[in-house]
């Protein structure tokens, strides 16, 4: 092997390793104290004097591939078979999402390398103040996408992880990367004081005091909040699973079929009367209001339930915020049909009259799996979700009221924005329902992945979590975190339980994420500060 080749493999080889360890952390592998570790060997290589900012850059970038490639290679299988795309382009538009995200750590990893030879802060300060503006970022920009952050790994360490309802995922994020730093200063107590001959190990020292202090306060916090209960009343709901195949869910032949799956399973759930029975995301063969037989049909049917009844469904509307279209055939006086209806991916609650007592229309949809941005320019690439032309976003915020408590629904994707979720809870309100159709994941480990996330969103605005899928995993969460009953992937059935709601209202859902803007104005002013006296 030549020289030029061994710091190669070594910078970016440890790299890709701390990428592939933190992989391990995340479900289906839940080798979640691995993530507590897994980023200090790329922390350590960073510190060489010898690598300059196109190599911090490019190892960055290397780990960023390898974690990503990791925790959302599952986009491939979407997208070939229901995309029709070939296994290879499939994964090719994989690599290419991934060079996007892998660009965050690749920023991270150039400013932490120029800055921690410049301090004498220790690496358990300096890489968690700068990881998490940046991690905040990539949920916003660009629509977002705030997949696989760092503190998703540790959905299973309740403890900890309560301190979200201050600090939201972030937080816990902060510590996963603190504690990284921690072991890295260990590795780099010795070449740190060679390279600066004045650097002292007291700031060090202190730090892990800090460090020390910070997580005992954490982890009493939350065993206080796990010995604690929700602060509303207790319900009874029940969740339908009804495993419907996703090439055939919008099959006209197939329409009695599915009707007749979840109509069973409801009558089975009616036995054991509970208060709200939960359909997935798009569980209605049919646009709901404007074909009128099977609307009729349906809303029939669920006034002999006796319980309400919450679905997905598709709306059609007479224009973007518009009325709902509820009939076929000649328009109301004053009112104009379009030849195009526009489409919404929506929820509606029925009353146990059958009445519709609640409507909410999805507000963050996923591009190019409900709509394409930039259509006028990708005019030749369509979407992959039924409807005709791209669906449209709700804007309305808007919770159910209900005799047993008032509650948000939020629709497949939208469960992983804990900026959008608080916003249905910042007056208040008793529990989160969340209907998805992961259908399009298949086995892969996107949807356990999807699953574990609702853990956050329950303990960030302490609210139980009802979870409906198509395929799975159903399954309630209470406010604390604590996953209870579930439905395993292609299972299908239905599960009924006790749902202890919650009043509370958090720091986190009444402040939204001021934690992270303080980290955001510390990263600036470690980096002028250190341009200043560097």
């Amino acid at each position: 092997m030549s020289p030029p080749s061994r710091p190669f493999l070594r910078t970016y080889g440890i790299a890709a390793l701390s990428g592939v360890l933190l992989v391990l952390s995340f479900p289906t592998f839940d080798l979640f104290p691995l993530a507590w570790v897994a980023l200090s060997p790329l922390l350590v290589i960073l510190h060489q004097n010898r690598i300059d900012r196109r190599q911090a850059l490019l190892a960055g970038y290397v780990f960023g591939l390898a974690f990503f490639f990791g925790t959302v290679y599952w986009v491939y299988h979407s997208i070939n078979v229901y995309g029709h795309v070939p296994l290879v382009p499939s994964f090719l538009i994989v690599v290419g999402l991934c060079a996007y995200l892998a660009v965050y750590p690749a920023v991270f990893a150039v400013l932490y390398a120029h800055l921690i030879r410049k301090t004498d802060l220790p690496v358990l300060i300096v890489a968690p103040v700068l990881w998490t503006p940046l991690e905040f970022a990539r949920s916003y920009a660009l629509t977002g996408f705030p997949w696989s952050s760092l503190g998703y790994s540790q959905y299973k360490l309740l403890p900890l992880i309560q301190v979200s309802d201050i600090t939201g995922i972030y937080g816990v994020s902060f510590l996963v990367m603190a504690c990284n730093g921690a072991v890295a200063d260990l590795f780099l107590l010795k070449s740190r004081q060679k390279l600066r001959p004045l650097y002292s190990r007291l700031p060090t020292a202190a730090g892990f005091m800090g460090l020390f202090l910070v997580m005992t306060c954490v982890f009493g916090y939350g065993f206080y909040r796990l010995s604690g209960e929700g602060s509303g009343r207790t319900i009874k709901a029940s969740i339908v699973q009804g495993n419907i195949e996703q090439d055939v869910k919008w099959d006209l032949g197939y329409r009695t079929s599915v009707l007749d799956t979840y109509q069973t399973l409801s009558r089975a759930a009616s036995g054991e009367e509970p208060d709200l029975i939960v359909w997935p995301e798009t569980a209605l063969p049919f646009v709901f209001g404007r074909e009128a037989a099977l609307t009729s049909s349906f809303t029939e049917f669920q006034r002999r339930l006796g319980s309400y009844v919450l679905s997905g469904t598709i709306l059609a509307r007479e224009r973007p915020g518009g009325k709902v279209l509820l009939r076929e055939g000649p328009p109301a006086a004053g009112h104009s049909v379009p030849e195009t209806p526009h489409y919404t991916n929506s929820a509606v609650l029925l009353d146990r009259d059958g009445n519709v007592s609640y409507i909410y229309d999805k507000i963050h949809l996923v591009p190019f799996g409900e709509y394409v941005p930039l259509r006028s320019l990708l005019f030749f690439v369509d979407k992959l979700a039924y409807g005709i032309g791209d669906y449209i976003p709700g804007d309305s915020h808007v919770k159910a009221v209900t005799p047993f408590g008032s509650f948000g629904t939020l629709i497949c994707y939208e469960i992983i924005f804990p900026g959008l979720v608080r916003k249905f809870f910042s007056q208040g309100g008793d529990f989160i329902v969340t209907i998805t159709n992961d259908a399009w994941f298949g086995t892969t480990h996107g949807p356990y992945q999807h699953f574990s996330m609702a853990v956050f969103r329950a303990i960030e605005n302490r609210k139980p979590v009802i979870r409906a899928a198509n395929t799975g995993i159903s399954g309630f969460i209470d406010s604390r975190g604590r996953i209870g009953r579930t439905l395993p992937l292609f299972m299908q059935g239905v599960i009924t339980s006790k749902v202890q709601t919650d009043r509370t209202l958090t720091v986190y859902t009444k402040y939204g994420d001021i934690f992270s803007y303080l980290c955001i104005v510390s990263a600036l002013l470690l980096l002028l500060l250190k341009r200043k006296y560097s």
